[in-house]
């Protein structure tokens, strides 16, 4: 029986020292393989300065299922910043996550052909001139009318494959180029707060579920990060057929077995929290004060999530570089999981205080009246 594994951290360091060290390498392995790419439409980009991030399928170990995150334009978190998309690499024996993120130069994202600019390698659909980001219309959907920083530039693209993961049974065979390899050991920056929130809200939506769609996802792509109901694409087509296991463990056996633990090790480990419900006070500028407020929290959060788990992806590299003794990576793992969970339960108090702070105060009993 083939069995679905999560790793723990430490597994993470030991790929980390046998392969090229990489800022997007994630504690994640499946046993089997993600499905093929579906095939959609590119949505109109919304804006100048957003640039397109193609759907990806990425893993859910409560469910122990894939499910796909559609594509979006997102807008560049930096100027002349560029996105180097996620993908799946066969190593030892699994599928292990590679984490996209923003870099000055596009990096390695295994040879994966996810179309609009990114047909394997670098990336087709725009550049940057100066401060100001510039559409190739023959790959994107640009309305000229309201962006003018256009060019056409033909890209020759015949042989179109969907498959999804690099290396092992029926994987792309690519490897990374001496370009790509200096582009990883670049200053980076990990997917936006926007991305973020479509990978949840993908994760949390049971039709995205590969088990469910049989990957044909009902929302294949959207115009803006977050909203799937304006302006979302619905796929056209599965990329190919998908046959999973027939028996997939749950996340708890996967523990049993040696998974990643249900404490989490790093910020990239916690698990998304339920947003609190929208206020309703019944007094509509004091409903839209009180959201502002959760908004501006969620957003320092999730940048505190981030830099942590940037300045612990970093010392990841200087151990694998040092070639670190298993002594030295368990203490830092320790150090790292002390780290995640004192945020995570400073966030968790924050969270509390503002919902205590927004509850509806109770009226206090009209006085007696004197004798």
């Amino acid at each position: 029986m083939r069995k679905v594994s999560i790793h723990a951290a430490l597994f993470a360091l030991v790929l980390l020292i046998m392969s090229a060290p990489s800022f997007g390498q994630v504690n994640i392995s499946v046993r089997f393989g993600p499905p093929p790419l579906p095939v959609y439409e590119q949505p109109v980009c919304p804006g100048e300065g957003y640039i397109w991030t193609p759907g990806y399928w990425a893993w859910s170990e409560e469910d122990a299922d894939y499910y796909w995150v559609p594509g979006t334009w997102v807008e560049a978190p930096e100027v002349g910043f560029l996105w180097t998309p996620p993908y799946w690499g066969w190593a030892d024996g699994v599928y292990v996550f590679h984490a996209g993120y923003w870099g000055p130069h596009v990096g390695f994202y295994g040879g994966i052909d996810y179309g609009f600019g990114y047909f394997g390698e670098g990336f087709a659909g725009g550049r940057w001139d100066h401060d100001h980001f510039f559409y190739n219309r023959a790959v994107t959907n640009v309305n000229v009318v309201n962006i003018h920083n256009v060019y056409n530039e033909t890209v020759v693209h015949n042989n179109v494959k969907r498959v999804s993961y690099n290396g092992g049974q029926g994987g792309i065979d690519a490897r990374p180029t001496r370009e790509q390899e200096a582009a990883e050991h670049e200053r980076h920056l990990p997917p936006a707060a926007a991305q973020q929130k479509q990978r949840d809200d993908a994760r949390s939506n049971r039709e995205l579920r590969a088990s469910a769609n049989h990957g044909k996802p009902p929302i294949a792509a959207t115009e803006r990060a977050g909203d799937f109901s304006s302006h979302a694409v619905p796929a056209r087509e599965a990329g190919g057929t998908y046959n999973p296991p027939a028996n997939r463990e749950k996340p708890e056996a996967a523990h049993e077995n040696g998974g990643r633990p249900n404490t989490p090790v790093h910020p990239n480990d916690i698990r998304p929290t339920e947003r609190p419900a929208a206020p309703n006070t019944g007094n509509a500028k004091l409903d839209k004060k009180y959201q502002q407020q959760q908004e501006k929290l969620q957003q320092k959060q999730t940048q505190e999530n981030q830099k942590l788990q940037q300045r612990q992806e970093k010392e990841h590299q200087q151990m694998a570089k040092q070639n670190a003794n298993d002594a030295r990576r368990q203490q830092t793992e320790q150090r790292h999981q002390q780290q995640t969970q004192q945020l995570q339960q400073r966030h968790e108090q924050q969270q509390q205080k503002l919902q205590q702070r927004q509850a509806p105060r109770k009226e206090a009993p009209p006085k007696k009246p004197e004798k």
